[in-house]
């Protein structure tokens, strides 16, 4: 197995893009990656697109072809991977293990979304069919009030409160209003969180990630071509991929993400990393509660600390482990095949220092963390400033 590095990165605005097409939103970002890795369009040998549903966003289906062809990427080998909100997190984890394995040696990985042409009723029924159809969708469940049940069950268990799930919100809109490229731009307060209107109780407007148009882009080769191309190489130091059951009346326990436990498990120990070592990292945060979450998950807390451990401000910018400098999918949006992209695209500028008002000091490892669903699927990635 070969070691692998990021040598380009590109990524779109975030938002309400109706001034651009599916096709049109890849292209921009695909280019600009390209041009960050110092590369021609000829020299990538194959493309693996993360996508989740522009069927029923956009009434297209077999995108991968689509995208290469209006990338100028004509006869190479196209993929979609869908696993929807972890769908270009899935599709980089393989362009990873394509190159790895020699079979290619230079790969472009993108993800896209365009959302925002349908109603936000029809956006909420798209989301829901990445849950169980015939035991959660099929009686009404949504993804709001999935994650709403998780959250109640989390207050029962471990005491969190709902002005905990507001101060993720609120640290992210912080750091979402220091990125050029973010959705929301603009700070919030608990108060505001709190007060904004209810969607699934706890759940607030504010603890929800936006309906949102975009892309981002990721260009891989094998570590001793890096070089050639950048003088900055982002190397893949370990990654790890797990599923969960779809349904969560089939979980034991609802506020501990299993996928999450066992891919970062795997990703710790293919790095030889212990979670104290994570510099920075983009979690999916698509719901407040999902971020305490995944503190305890990803071992950075004890179980049921997570609510402390935003309270007293450990993931902010300057604090113990940095969580979501770009804003996170609240702030920075959330087009959600392309999310998993653009957490990459963010850590890859943090560990080259490039992240400007937002940028961490003396990161050299980072993480990204992206799930599908209720996390029926996980991905997690380490990235480092040096090899393993």
């Amino acid at each position: 197995m070969r070691d692998v590095a990021v040598i380009g990165v590109g990524m779109t605005k975030f938002g309400e893009r109706w001034d651009k097409q599916l096709r049109d939103l890849f292209v921009e970002a695909g280019n600009e990656a390209l041009k960050d890795a110092n590369m021609g369009r000829d020299e990538v040998q194959a493309l693996f697109v993360g996508n989740f549903s522009a069927g029923s966003f956009v009434g297209q289906e077999h995108v991968a072809p689509l995208l290469s062809d209006y990338l100028s990427l004509k006869s190479k080998p196209a993929f979609r991977v869908e696993s929807a909100c972890a769908s270009s997190a899935m599709a980089f984890n393989l362009a990873c293990m394509a190159v790895a394995s020699g079979t290619y040696d230079i790969v472009m990985v993108g993800g896209v979304e365009k959302m925002t042409d349908v109603s936000a009723p029809e956006a909420t029924s798209v989301y829901a069919k990445a849950m169980d159809a015939e035991w959660e969708s099929f009686f009404g469940l949504t993804l709001p009030a999935a994650f709403a049940l998780i959250a109640r069950r989390h207050f029962v268990q471990y005491g969190t409160k709902p002005e905990q799930l507001a101060m993720v919100s609120v640290k992210n809109h912080r750091n979402g209003s220091k990125n050029p490229l973010a959705q929301f731009q603009f700070e919030v307060t608990v108060e505001r969180v709190l007060s904004s209107p209810i969607v699934s109780d706890p759940l607030h407007v504010l603890d929800c990630s936006p309906v949102t148009d975009g892309a981002a882009a990721v260009i891989l080769c094998s570590a001793e071509l890096a070089r050639k191309y950048t003088d900055t190489p982002v190397y893949v130091l370990g990654f790890g991929v797990a599923s969960d059951s779809m349904a969560l009346h089939d979980r034991p326990d609802i506020t501990t993400l299993g996928a999450v436990v066992k891919a970062s498990r795997q990703a710790y120990r293919m790095a030889g990393i212990e979670p104290k070592d994570v510099d920075v990292a983009e979690l999916h945060d698509s719901f407040t509660i999902a971020e305490i979450i995944l503190y305890e998950d990803l071992g950075f807390c004890e179980k049921g600390k997570g609510g402390m451990m935003i309270q007293e401000g450990e993931t902010e910018i300057g604090g113990r482990i940095p969580v979501n400098p770009s804003g996170g999918l609240k702030a920075r949006g959330h087009p959600v095949g392309a999310s998993g992209a653009a957490q990459i695209v963010e850590i890859v500028k943090q560990l080259r220092g490039e992240a400007g008002r937002r940028q961490v000091p003396g990161a050299e490892i980072g993480m990204t963390q992206s799930m599908g669903g209720t996390a029926s699927t996980c991905a997690v990635h380490i990235f480092g400033r040096r090899k393993r």
